[in-house]
């Protein structure tokens, strides 16, 4: 039995180790070594202090009162403690031992988790402003009272630990008795223990009241956050009264101590315990009711200025430039003239259902994967910056095939993807910038970048890559060419992961990833590695523990590498005077309503302190320090050779730079109240406002998620890559809540200057367009009540939907021009099929209550401006009168040509799905037949369709392609892409 037992535990301790192991190889492997080894040395240090102190402290109680056991109680000792001490006694030495050592255990475990409060306390930097009541630096509210607090509990629970360790030591043996005859006796040892132990307890309860002094600034339990008047009138005073009170008790019972007589100590501690419930809560209630709420706005007014002062510093709302704004409602002819800038840059591809599109067009083969949601980024194309959409083709591995295919075979995605966000291509369909395997388009080509991703949003959990250069490939690449259905193989020749190329390494990631295969497999040899930890965001997060990072990473093509950009943050929930947010509510929306994927907890301060990027080939992560906040400063001196200075980013890297999505969410939330600066107006909570539900999701609890585009902004002379959300009034009663635009605000995401190392100093400016209130400027809810109830719109709308197709509204677009607000919303229809995609086909427009709905934006707001906006798209006009609302009803269409395309509609269909049977069965003989049949059929479709478009008068959106001398067809299936929906 003990050969078994000693077997078990050495195997815990190697299990334990392997992982201790591997973590070890992961962080020297990627030249973070000294996050490693900092934050395990110090969880060490507090593990050793903590447990020495609670467990010395609860030794040398017991054992002191066990030295000071009277030793001549003879009958006097009850019969029951006698047994007690009669069978205490053999194993005492155990006992004593034993039990110091199990709690020293639990504080030392508990300690630990304080390592970054000990850190941050240990290299604070001063913020440089000061509170408005006491005078402090904001950076001992962040790191200075957070680790007092710690400090003082730990001995807190350390002296009532051991106190009562040593009380039962001196009860068991007769210090402490209860005599027959009545009343309690306590030995000399026992007073002297019970003196000390009480007086320690009071001094650190003493400490405990004046840390509250400055905790009363960061109270959230108010209708305000921080010290109020009755915080600074009643609960202030009061708590330094019972700080003095509480050490001069703890004298008294020094005095005790020393004479013995108990009455003057115990006489102390009620008063004291009078004077905390009297103090502590009558009189601060009493303050409260009968002077504040009779005139609580006068008696607030200074503490609410206090609030939102300090809440606007702590979010970065402090230097928000407020606009006044017209909201104009009618639209006059030409009235869009001198807004080209925004209409040419208005987003008609909506990355949030172009995924499946992406796939279809451009997946290729069933090992690779398109994100749910693609991105939005900028390049630069013939001289001119394009707002893009765009995503990383990445591994898709079968959860449920062979583990070779899973860790050997298929191990890294290829290429990116990316189309114009405001062109439509032929069929609706995206124009492409860069696509195709091998990747081509007007961003580049392969050669311009290292296409391979094996570090990405989708990466399997491990991948076992590299082999010696005359070793076979094993690594599925990509197909030979997009026709092709030939894949050529690869090996990984980079240093992206610690070796298995030996046996222990190979046993120790067995144990790590539970796999035999590992250990077992001929398929690892002398250099092979090991990838793991692949997620861009969960590598930010090991390397630098300390910050919160954004859940949206993004890809780019920079500097000839695919880098996954990484925003992450500094918070913290102690900032004075400021409230506090809950991050999982404030940054779920329409896109992000996985509560797991959000950030979470509280926090009262947020930066924006640090760009990362994650290499997609090699894995490398680069830590960029962006903004000089104080609490970065500090953690860079934890960690001195973690960060870089920004000033070491490329002109490339910072042109894809863009503001973090989760920060602008946080502050949008607190936008809604303290856009309000004064402080009367802030009480009575006359203008609060709220975000707006997406229109497009029919549930009132979902929010419309913030959209990055390129825009103007009134008053500014250039175009930024902006991140912008709505306003509206905030909801009082269910169904009272008005649907018009209060505020717009747009955050400017625009960093780079061309230059190496310099940072636009307009980054990150926030302005903020509010809207009269006597307006009725519609908002996104009623601007997509008006698209609904329009007859002509639904009067298309059914048309569109003939044949079994959905039509899906994409993102409703909004944009402050012509002294108003203008909407823009895609519209895109998809048939039914597993293999089908949407695709672009009306564009619904909005300026005050007129609408425009037409196959092109430029025919939507000649519709809407009286029949000239006064800006060109680039895309064909309608035809004078054509579409308005209210016009005549489309004619009916030739039956002859109805029939004729849905038959052609249904064999392309059909031969969809027979692509996607010879796909996953890899019969590509079988498949390319398929495609002959699909482009077969949607030439036939797009005969129909045009012999429609003639009878009802619609013109071609592929017609602008034809005329500068582009081939529909071709872009609309680039080497053999086309699996159309």
């Amino acid at each position: 039995m003990l050969t078994i037992i000693i077997v078990a535990a050495l195997v815990a301790l190697f299990v334990l180790f392997s992982g201790v192991y591997t973590e070890i190889l992961w962080f020297n492997q990627i030249g973070y070594s000294e996050v490693f080894w900092t934050e395990h040395i110090t969880r060490a240090v507090l593990f050793v202090i903590g447990a020495l102190v609670m467990g010395g402290a609860t030794w040398a109680a017991m054992w002191l009162a066990w030295r000071s056991r009277p030793k001549n109680l003879g009958d006097r000792t009850r019969d029951t403690l006698a047994q007690y001490q009669q069978q205490l006694e053999p194993i005492r030495r155990l006992v004593f031992i034993g039990v110091p050592a199990l709690l020293a255990f639990f504080a030392g475990s508990a300690a630990m988790s304080a390592w970054q409060d000990v850190l941050l306390f240990l290299n604070q930097v001063p913020y440089g402003k000061v509170d408005p009541e006491f005078g402090m630096d904001f950076s001992f509210y962040m790191a200075t009272l957070p680790m007092l607090g710690i400090l003082v509990g730990y001995l807190i629970s350390v002296v009532l630990i051991a106190g009562i360790a040593g009380l039962l030591v001196h009860y068991l043996y007769g210090s402490i008795r209860v005599e027959e005859r009545g009343g309690i006796t306590v030995e000399k040892g026992a007073r002297i223990h019970l003196g000390v132990f009480a007086a320690l307890f009071l001094i650190l309860q003493g400490a405990n009241y004046w840390l509250d002094r400055y905790r009363t600034l960061q109270s959230q339990s108010g209708q305000w956050a921080g010290a109020l008047y009755t915080d600074v009138h009643a609960v202030i005073p009061t708590s330094t009264i019972l700080a003095v009170a509480a050490v001069l008790v703890a004298i008294l019972f020094v005095v005790t101590i020393i004479t013995g007589r108990w009455r003057i100590s115990l006489i102390g501690t009620v008063v004291l315990i009078i004077g905390a419930i009297v103090a502590g809560g009558a009189y601060p209630f009493a303050i409260q009711e009968w002077q504040v709420k009779p005139s609580e706005q006068t008696r607030e007014a200074e503490y609410i200025k206090r609030n939102i002062e300090l809440t606007r510093e702590a979010y970065g709302l402090n230097e928000i430039e407020n606009t006044q704004y017209a909201g104009e409602t009618e639209a006059e002819e030409g009235g869009l003239t001198g807004e080209s800038t925004n209409t040419a840059n208005i987003r008609l591809m909506d990355p949030n259902l172009l995924s499946r599109t992406f796939g279809q067009l451009q997946q290729f083969r069933p090992y690779y994967g398109f994100p749910n949601t693609l991105h939005v980024d900028r390049y630069e194309v013939d001289g001119e910056t394009k707002d893009t959409i765009i995503a990383a083709r990445e591994v898709n591995v079968d959860r449920e095939s062979s583990w070779v295919n899973q860790h050997i075979i298929y191990t890294h995605g290829y290429g990116m993807v990316a189309a114009d966000a405001s062109e439509v291509s032929a069929g609706g369909r995206p124009s492409f910038l860069l696509s195709g395997i091998p990747s081509r388009g007007d961003l580049g080509s392969d050669a311009d970048y290292e296409p391979r991703i094996y570090f990405g949003m989708n990466s399997p959990q491990y991948s076992v890559v590299g082999a010696p250069d005359n070793a076979p490939e094993r690594e599925r690449d990509r197909p030979q060419d997009a026709d092709s259905t030939e894949d050529t193989t690869y090996t990984f020749s980079g240093d992206g992961g610690p070796s298995v190329g030996n046996l222990f390494n190979k046993l120790v990631y067995a144990i790590k990833f539970g796999s035999t295969e590992l250990l077992l497999s001929t398929d690892i040899n002398s250099e092979s590695q090991i990838l793991y930890d692949r997620n861009p965001v969960q590598r930010v997060e090991k390397v630098a523990p300390y910050l919160t990072v954004d859940s949206n990473s993004y890809p780019a093509i920079v500097d000839g590498r695919i880098q996954w950009i990484v925003d992450a943050y500094t918070t913290s929930d102690a900032f004075p005077y400021s409230k506090q947010e809950q991050l999982d509510s404030a940054t779920r929306d329409a896109l992000n309503t996985d509560v797991a994927a959000n950030l979470s907890g509280r926090v009262n301060y947020i930066r924006n302190s640090v760009k990362a990027t994650v290499d997609a080939y090699s894995g490398e992560v680069t830590l960029y320090a962006w903004e000089e906040d104080p609490l970065l400063q500090a953690w860079q001196k934890v960690y001195p050779s973690t960060l870089k200075p920004y000033s070491e980013m490329t002109a490339e890297l910072m042109d894809h730079v863009r503001y973090p999505e989760d920060m602008f969410k946080v502050q949008r939330e607190l936008l809604g109240r303290y856009h309000v600066t004064n402080p009367g107006d802030f009480y009575e909570n006359n203008d609060a406002w709220s975000v707006p539900a997406d229109p497009t999701q029919g549930n009132a609890d979902v929010k419309q998620p913030p959209y990055y585009m390129s825009l103007q902004m009134p008053g500014k002379d250039e175009p930024a890559f902006s991140l912008t959300t709505t306003f509206i009034p905030q909801l009082r009663e269910a169904g009272t809540q008005r649907n018009v635009l209060y505020g717009f605000l747009s955050a400017n995401g625009d960093a780079g200057t061309g230059k190496d190392g310099e940072k636009a100093e307009s980054y990150g400016h926030l302005q903020l367009l509010e809207l009269p209130r006597s307006t009725a400027v519609p908002g996104p809810g009623q601007a997509q009540a008006n698209f609904d109830s329009n007859d002509q719109v639904s009067r298309e709308l059914n048309l569109l939907r003939q044949g079994a197709s959905d039509v899906i509204n994409g993102n409703m677009i909004t944009l402050p021009v012509a002294n108003g607000i203008l909407y823009v919303q895609p519209v895109y229809v998809q048939s039914t099929g597993s293999t089908s995609y949407p695709t672009l086909r009306k564009v619904l427009v909005s300026f005050g209550d007129r609408v425009g709905f037409g196959d092109t934006l430029q025919e939507s707001l000649d519709q809407v401006f009286g029949g000239d906006s006064g800006v060109d798209t680039g895309e064909p006009p309608a035809a004078p009168g054509e579409g308005e609302p209210g016009a005549d009803p489309t004619p009916p269409l030739a039956q002859s040509d109805q029939e004729r395309l849905s038959e052609a509609l249904a064999d392309a269909q059909s031969a969809i799905e027979a692509s996607e049977t010879a796909m996953a069965s890899g019969d590509w003989a079988a498949y390319g037949e398929a495609q002959s049949q699909l482009n077969d059929a949607l030439s036939r479709a797009t005969e129909a369709d045009d012999a429609i478009r003639d009878a009802t008068g619609t013109p071609d959106p592929a017609a602008e392609d034809s005329a500068e001398g582009e081939a529909p067809t071709e872009e609309a299936a680039p080497e053999g892409e086309g699996n159309d929906g």
